[in-house]
C-alpha cells in the first residue's frame, strides 16, 4: 500500500512539463498618475487551466526599483522563481507603480511608461504589459506660504498632507497660507489634493481674480471643460472617481483670513468646499469669502466621508460665524448641506442655483441651514444676516430651507426666489408676502440625472417668467458668462429661448 500511495496523489498537485497560462488581462493600465505618488494596487489574475500543476518564473523586465513593483504569494521583488499553480487554480499578482519625473519641467501633458511582466512556464515565455500614464506636477507637502505667491499654471499642483510638530503636538499640513500673505491662483490652474489634504488660508486666497474667462459651454459648465476655469478636486484621476465625494478635505479659511475671492472655479469631490471658522473666541472681524461664477458639487456628508477631519458635517460651504457672498453660483449634490451657517455671520446669495440632489443616500437636512446659536454652546447667540434674492432653492428634500431662531436675526430677506419648503410655506415672516416668491413649484431643470445633470431651465420653467429682479445688483452675465436679460431668469443660468 505504501508503494502505491504516491500514485493516488491528486492530479492537480502533480507538476506537469507542458502547458501555459492564461491571464485576466493582457495589460495592467494605470491611467494618469502624478509623478512620485504611489498608485493604487491593481490585481492581475493568472489562471492555470491545465489539469496538472505548473511551475512558473515571474520577473519584471526593468531593473529593480524601477517604475513598477509586484507582490506574488506575499513575496515582493522584481523576480520570483518556481511559483507553483495547482491544476485549474489561479494566482493573484498585485501591481503598483511610482512614476519618476521625466525631466520635462514645464510639460503639462501626460507621458507613457511601460514595462513587461514576464512569465516563463515549461520553457514558454508569456508577457503581460504594465502601462502607466505619468503627469508631472508641482507638489506641496507641508508647504508654508510665507510671502505673496502666485502659482504657475504650466503644470498641475498636488497637495499632500505631511506631519508637522507645533508645541509638542503633531498636525497634518498640506498647504498653509500664513496671516497677512496672499496666495493667487490664476486662470486655468488645476489643484489636486490627496486623501484628507487641506488648503488652509490664514491670509488671503484669490482665485481667477485678474481676468474674465471666455463664456462657458451652454450645458453643464464643469464637465464640458473650459480651460480658463480653476479646478479643485481629488488626485485620483481614474474615470471611476470623477464624481465620488469625500476624496479630500477642502479649503479652510481661519479666523485671521480676510478678503478671499474665488471666481470662475469648480470645487468638487471634497468633504466641504469651504470652511469659514472664527475660532473659539470670535472678535469683530470674521473670515470672509466672495464666490462669483463658481460651481461647488459632489460634496460628501458625514456618513460617506473618510476625510472629514475638520468639520462634523459635509457641506458646500460650512460657516462658523463667517461672512459669505455668492453670486451666479451653482451648489449641487452636497451630501448634507449646500450652505450651513452656525453661530451667526452674514450670508448674501444673489442669482444662485441650489440644485441639491443626493442619489447615494436619503438626505434629511435642509440644503440651506442657518442658526444664530454657537456651535458648542447654544446659549450663546450672535448676530446673523441672511439675504436670498433671485435664486432657486430646490432638491430631493421637501424642506430645503431651515432658519432656526429667525425672529432674532439682524436681517432676513428672501425675495424673488423659487423655494422648496414645507416648514415655511405659509410663514410671511420668512418668505414674505404672497407672490413675492415661488413656493413649491418645480423649477423644471433640463436634466437632473446624477451622471449628466443640466441645471439650465426648460422653456416651461416658472423661473423663466420675465420679472423684475429683487433690489440689489444684477450681474451683467450668468454663470456661463452669457449676458443677462433686462428682466432676468432666476438662478445661476439665464434662460435663452
Amino acid at each position: 500500500m505504501l508503494t502505491l500511495l504516491p500514485g493516488c496523489e491528486p492530479k492537480e498537485n502533480l507538476v506537469q512539463t507542458s502547458g501555459s497560462l492564461e491571464f485576466s488581462a493582457d495589460t495592467v493600465l494605470f491611467d494618469t498618475v502624478f509623478t512620485t505618488v504611489r498608485t493604487v494596487t491593481k490585481r492581475l489574475w493568472v489562471y492555470n487551466r491545465n489539469r496538472g500543476a505548473v511551475k512558473t518564473d515571474v520577473s519584471l523586465a526593468g531593473a529593480a526599483g524601477s517604475t513598477f513593483s509586484v507582490l506574488i504569494n506575499g513575496d515582493a521583488g522584481p523576480a520570483v522563481s518556481g511559483v507553483t499553480i495547482r491544476g485549474n487554480d489561479s494566482l493573484l499578482v498585485l501591481v503598483r507603480a511610482v512614476i519618476g519625473d521625466n525631466g520635462q519641467a514645464t510639460a503639462a501633458k501626460q507621458f507613457l511608461v511601460s514595462e513587461d511582466l514576464r512569465f516563463r512556464t515549461n520553457g514558454n515565455e508569456q508577457v503581460v504589459k504594465l502601462v502607466a500614464y505619468g503627469q508631472n506636477a508641482y507638489f506641496h507637502r507641508a508647504d508654508f506660504i510665507t510671502t505673496n505667491t502666485t502659482w504657475a499654471t504650466d503644470k498641475p499642483h498636488v497637495i499632500i498632507n505631511d506631519n508637522v510638530v507645533f508645541g509638542g503636538e503633531t498636525y497634518a499640513v498640506g498647504v498653509l497660507v500664513l496671516p497677512g500673505v496672499t496666495l493667487r491662483i490664476p486662470r486655468g490652474a488645476r489643484i489636486y489634493s490627496h486623501a484628507g489634504a487641506f488648503l488652509q488660508v490664514d491670509g488671503t486666497l484669490l482665485v481667477n481674480d485678474l481676468s474674465e474667462p471666455n463664456p462657458f459651454e451652454p450645458t453643464d459648465t464643469v464637465k464640458a471643460g473650459n480651460a480658463n476655469i480653476v479646478r479643485f478636486q481629488g488626485d485620483r484621476l481614474e474615470p471611476y472617481y470623477d464624481d465620488i465625494p469625500g476624496q479630500w478635505g477642502g479649503i479652510v479659511f481661519s479666523e485671521n483670513s480676510r478678503n478671499n475671492r474665488i471666481r470662475y472655479a469648480e470645487i468638487k469631490n471634497s468633504t466641504f468646499g469651504g470652511l469659514l471658522n472664527v475660532g473659539e473666541t470670535p472678535g469683530p472681524d470674521r473670515p470672509s469669502l466672495t464666490l462669483d461664477n463658481t460651481v461647488i458639487r459632489n460634496i460628501s456628508g458625514a456618513t460617506v466621508s473618510f476625510a472629514n477631519a475638520r468639520a462634523s458635517s459635509g457641506g458646500g460651504i460650512i460657516s462658523l460665524a463667517g461672512n459669505l457672498t455668492a453670486t451666479n453660483c451653482l451648489f449641487t449634490n452636497c451630501g448634507e448641506y449646500a450652505v450651513l451657517g452656525i453661530g451667526g455671520g452674514s450670508y448674501d446669495f444673489n442669482f444662485c442655483t441650489f440644485a441639491n440632489y443626493t442619489p447615494s443616500f436619503r438626505r434629511e437636512t435642509s440644503s440651506l441651514t442657518f442658526t444664530n446659536e454657537d456651535a458648542t454652546n447654544p446659549l450663546i447667540k450672535r448676530p446673523l444676516s441672511l439675504s436670498l434674492r433671485n435664486s432657486i432653492l430646490w432638491g430631493s428634500f421637501e424642506d430645503e430651507l431651515f432658519v432656526k431662531n429667525y425672529p432674532e436675526y439682524a436681517e432676513l430677506i428672501i425675495q424673488k426666489s423659487l423655494l422648496r419648503t414645507k416648514e415655511y410655506a405659509t410663514t410671511p415672516a420668512v418668505i414674505g408676502a404672497a407672490g413675492l416668491n415661488l413656493i413649491n413649484v418645480d423649477p423644471l431643470f433640463k436634466r437632473v440625472f446624477f451622471d449628466t445633470p443640466d441645471y439650465t431651465l426648460q422653456d416651461a420653467s416658472p423661473a423663466t417668467t420675465p420679472r423684475r429682479p429683487a433690489a440689489g445688483p444684477v450681474p451683467p452675465a450668468d454663470l456661463r458668462n452669457l449676458p443677462r436679460n433686462p428682466n432676468p431668469s432666476l438662478g445661476a443660468y439665464e434662460h435663452k429661448r
